[in-house]
């Protein structure tokens, strides 16, 4: 590759160069660039990251992106931050991983600054990624969400996740942390992919909430261990969001919200964009109410209506609402309110499940009662839990 930068040259057979040689080599180039890079992506239409790494460390690599990468390259130590993500329990997938998400690839397509695919991805949790993507769908919206559009993020995710399918936003506040909430609630996986490493979370008051995503869910990260997140990487990861899942739901969103950037993405995967309209009187909803007058962004009010444009076909909106009773729909709305609280995978106290509920410890206790008689719930030593 030396010389690449004074003209076109042969292209090299990727298949001949070591897999984890590839993968360190990636990592690397994770650590110095930014992800999207159209520059750095095309150089790796036609050469191995490694073969890009030797150019950079023997200064034959000179195109003009090649002088802002050199800035980070001294502080770069690949084998240190592969090492940082295996202590925690993650790893760090590269294109032709068995669960490496196809689907990523799809990026190349759409136009615009930071189009690239991934160069990997730094993941913690133990799902299978690739499964999930195939089964993923995005809520998005607001950071300062109003409580309408809290409850709607919240039921939506629930819903999807106990349908088998996995929700999939960004872990800030407000709709983000609501929709991964819910997903958990629902008992289902739900992936959070960050703008910052997978080991600094944020926001900080979040902290809780994604070591419980990690639980059976995934984070997920362009950047690696270590990094801090920057005002900019959250636009750049708001196209991983878009290209991982089947379709993106808007649940409320104010005129220049970043999850109409995500929107915007989606569309030019070729996803399915949805949004739920809100109140015309509120200025959180402008964004998401302008999108719905876009020709090619559907209307949705529930998980129902999301499934019948992402799920298999044959799912429609009507079988969803007229198919059979479930035994939860028989609970009067304050038992339902109390088992939305009561935690899946550990126990609570009863006075910890009243502030989740928002209910009083008296009317908990009453029916935790009622639950634990219909085999929802169960006491045991540390305190209640849904049963499984």
């Amino acid at each position: 590759m030396s010389g690449m930068s004074a003209g076109p040259q042969p292209q090299t057979r990727k298949s001949d160069v070591d897999r984890e040689t590839d993968r360190l080599a990636r990592a690397l180039l994770s650590r110095i660039t930014e992800p999207g890079d159209l520059a750095l992506a095309q150089l790796l239409s036609r050469y191995s990251a490694s073969e890009i790494v030797e150019d950079l460390r023997t200064g034959r690599l000179t195109t003009k992106a090649a002088t802002h990468w050199q800035a980070r390259l001294p502080h770069a130590h690949p084998e240190a931050d592969l090492a940082a993500i295996v202590r925690l329990g993650g790893r760090f997938l590269v294109p032709g991983d068995d669960e490496w998400p196809e689907v990523l690839d799809d990026l190349v397509h759409i136009g615009g600054g930071y189009a690239a695919p991934p160069l990997g991805l730094w993941v913690w949790g133990q799902p299978h990624l690739a499964d999930l993507a195939r089964r993923g769908v995005a809520v998005v919206g607001s950071r300062d969400a109003t409580p309408y559009g809290v409850y709607v993020a919240t039921e939506l995710a629930r819903e999807l996740a106990e349908r088998g399918w996995c929700v999939v936003s960004g872990a800030a506040y407000g709709i983000d942390g609501a929709a991964h909430r819910g997903a958990l609630v629902g008992g289902g996986p739900t992936v959070a992919v960050l703008a910052g490493g997978v080991d600094v979370p944020y926001p900080r008051g979040h902290v809780s909430l994604l070591a419980r995503i990690r639980e059976s869910g995934l984070i997920v990260s362009e950047w690696p261990p270590g990094s801090a997140p920057m005002r900019y990487r959250f636009l750049v990861r708001n196209r991983v969001i878009a290209a991982l899942t089947r379709g993106t739901v808007v649940v409320e969103a104010a005129a220049r919200s970043g999850s109409l950037n995500t929107a915007n993405r989606a569309r030019e995967l070729g996803r399915h964009v949805m949004a739920v309209p809100g109140p015309v009187t509120s200025a959180l909803s402008a964004g998401s109410n302008a999108l719905l007058r876009e020709p090619d962004v559907v209307c949705v009010t529930g998980a129902a209506e999301v499934l019948e444009l992402v799920g298999p076909l044959g799912t429609s909106a009507e079988s969803e609402q007229v198919g059979p009773m479930r035994p939860r729909d028989q609970l009067d709305p304050l038992a339902t309110r109390v088992l939305d609280a009561v935690p899946v995978r550990r126990a609570a106290g009863p006075a910890s499940i009243a502030v989740a509920a928002g209910l009083a410890v008296s009317d908990v206790l009453r029916a935790l009662g009622t639950l634990a008689a219909g085999g929802f719930v169960e006491r045991i030593d540390d305190g209640w839990r849904v049963v499984r």
